[in-house]
């Protein structure tokens, strides 16, 4: 009977420990980001509720056309809590993407998000890669009202294929999504990867990840 107690008590325990842990939802009406806050927790601190505002929970940009004139040819514009402390602990974010003709936004993975993506000009070729070991490329081509949605934390991209430019908005359930482009990292990490590693791992000449590390 009390080896029972013991273990009710125990799962008890481990059950309140999760609890208190890790709360889906929220405990108030909102939370918006106090970007000036010492404090860290996993998020942002909360602002003073009686010091809220409307532009807390306001963002004015997306319908500007950004700017593709770079080596990739696309330009994302993001609204995360950032952009629009309102989002904090809201789980939800956003982001205009912009793509000039035959651009790409490269391969990349949101290590927070899932990300549902809706073509609002052009077209455009879209995929993601599963896991290892199977690494299967799911891709299609979409047109001016598709939609499209990449899993949470798989390598996802988008290349324009029609002859002008192209638009897409996409949603992310995450405030703060994150973005790993995969190039970046391997290529342009602050220090670098050991050149021999790189060389080894993608089984080319050391003398081409020098010229791939100079890019980035």
């Amino acid at each position: 009977m009390a080896k029972n107690i013991l273990l009710f008590s125990i799962v008890a325990l481990s059950f309140c420990f999760f609890a208190f842990a890790f709360e889906p939802s929220p405990l108030q009406d909102f939370c918006v980001a106090d970007a000036a806050a010492s404090g860290r927790v996993n998020g942002v601190a909360c602002k003073n509720p009686m010091s809220v505002s409307a532009n807390d929970f306001s963002f004015s940009g997306l319908h500007l056309v950004g700017d593709t004139s770079n080596p990739v040819g696309s330009r994302v514009t993001p609204v995360t809590v950032v952009q629009l402390p309102g989002l904090n602990t809201l789980g939800i974010s956003m982001v205009r993407i912009d793509y000039a003709p035959m651009g790409i936004n490269p391969p990349h993975t949101h290590p927070r998000a899932s990300e549902i993506l809706i073509v609002v000009e052009g077209s455009l070729e879209v995929g993601f890669i599963t896991s290892n070991p199977d690494n299967k490329q799911i891709t299609k081509v979409l047109q001016k009202g598709d939609v499209f949605v990449f899993p949470i934390g798989l390598v996802h991209f988008q290349r324009n294929v029609g002859k002008g430019n192209a638009v897409a908005i996409a949603a992310l359930s995450s405030q703060n999504p994150g973005v790993i482009t995969i190039a970046n990292a391997v290529f342009g990490s602050k220090p670098d990867i050991a050149s021999d590693i790189l060389a080894k791992a993608f089984q080319v000449d050391k003398n081409v990840v020098d010229q791939l590390q100079a890019k980035f």
